[in-house]
């Protein structure tokens, strides 16, 4: 990452988030406790930002200013609320999708997730603030840009994201290799969250249970499943044909 794409110092780091700054994360050295770090957690906090403490190597690693034990990552974009965006779009009058991003944490599948999500028309997608990729420079430049389009929406639990949807009216689809239902043998003319898992682990226990539907895509290969990103666009060109035709 470019020493222009971070914030350096308490202080600064304090002062941007009070500001209103678009900051993915924040890391703070293990061992830092004063006033002003103390000052740190309690407005990060209550912006909701995800603080994490990482030995002092790795700060150091990322640059040689005077960082003072603290490095925030500033956002590419603005992130949208999800509860802005799902009135809004049943005001437009449109059959929503939204993909929700379950642990992705490869910044080239997001980048390439993205760029299938505008091509396809999705209308939102969803991240949460913890354990998962973040819009930056590298992930804009995979997106071939797509991420300055796509409304993007940093959640602080998928969860809690997918339970608003279900009560929106959205029907909940979760893409895993231990379904048993094909993912052309459901109806996408719903308004629709697609959940996709990460790159390790897939969707956890406790969202695949609030989905209303599980898909897989048939492999015939010796592989288990495809990449995240690769799925992504299968199951988003089954939306696409099937609103469509």
């Amino acid at each position: 990452m470019k020493e222009n794409e971070m914030i350096f110092g308490t202080r600064a780091v304090i002062e941007a988030v009070q500001a209103g700054k678009e900051i993915d994360k924040i890391l703070i050295r293990r061992d830092l406790k004063n006033e002003l770090s103390h000052e740190l957690f309690v407005v990060a906090k209550e912006a909701n930002l995800f603080l994490q403490r990482v030995p002092q190597e790795k700060l150091d690693r990322l640059t040689r200013k005077n960082h003072q034990g603290v490095i925030a990552f500033i956002s590419a974009v603005t992130y949208q609320k999800l509860e802005d965006i799902v009135p809004f779009l049943y005001e437009e009058g449109k059959l929503p999708l939204i993909v929700l991003l379950d642990g992705v944490t490869d910044v080239r599948n997001f980048g390439a997730i993205a760029r299938t999500c505008e091509c396809a028309g999705v209308d939102a997608i969803v991240i949460p603030s913890r354990n998962s990729v973040s819009v930056n420079a590298d992930a804009v430049k995979t997106s071939a840009g797509a991420l300055m389009h796509v409304p993007v929406c940093k959640e602080s639990s998928i969860t809690e994201a997918l339970q608003f949807l279900k009560n929106c009216g959205y029907k909940v689809v979760a893409a895993t290799e231990k379904a048993e239902l094909d993912y052309t043998k459901t109806d996408y003319l719903t308004p629709v969250a697609l959940v996709m898992g990460g790159e390790d682990y897939g969707i956890s226990i406790d969202n695949l249970r609030l989905c209303d539907e599980r898909v897989k895509i048939p492999i015939a290969g010796r592989i288990a499943s495809l990449n995240v990103s690769a799925a992504t666009a299968v199951l988003l060109y089954e939306v696409v044909r099937q609103r469509n035709n």
